[in-house]
């Protein structure tokens, strides 16, 4: 299997870095200390990059040229935080 570095290998690696900092330091919000939700946030977290992961396979998938896998995936994440921030 050949291994492929690509944008939703990042972001997985970003949402696991951040849900360890999480579960080993809590979570701040605006000064606000949540200790008793930082295991769940980590949870979360988590998931996002289990979903992340299973994407960056999906898209594996369907786009074998590495270059169009890479615009693909980072139009992905364009799209994402747009409605992200339009949702916001």
């Amino acid at each position: 299997m050949k291994i492929k570095i690509t944008p939703l290998n990042f972001a997985t690696a970003f949402f696991i870095i951040l849900a360890v900092y999480i579960w080993i330091n809590g979570a701040s919000i605006t000064g606000i200390q949540f200790t008793h939700m930082s295991g769940a946030i980590s949870l979360i977290f988590l998931l996002f990059a289990f979903v992340v992961s299973f994407l960056d396979i999906i898209f594996r998938n369907f786009f074998t040229d590495t270059k169009k896998l890479w615009v693909i995936e980072l139009s992905f994440i364009t799209l994402a935080l747009v409605i992200f921030l339009l949702v916001k």
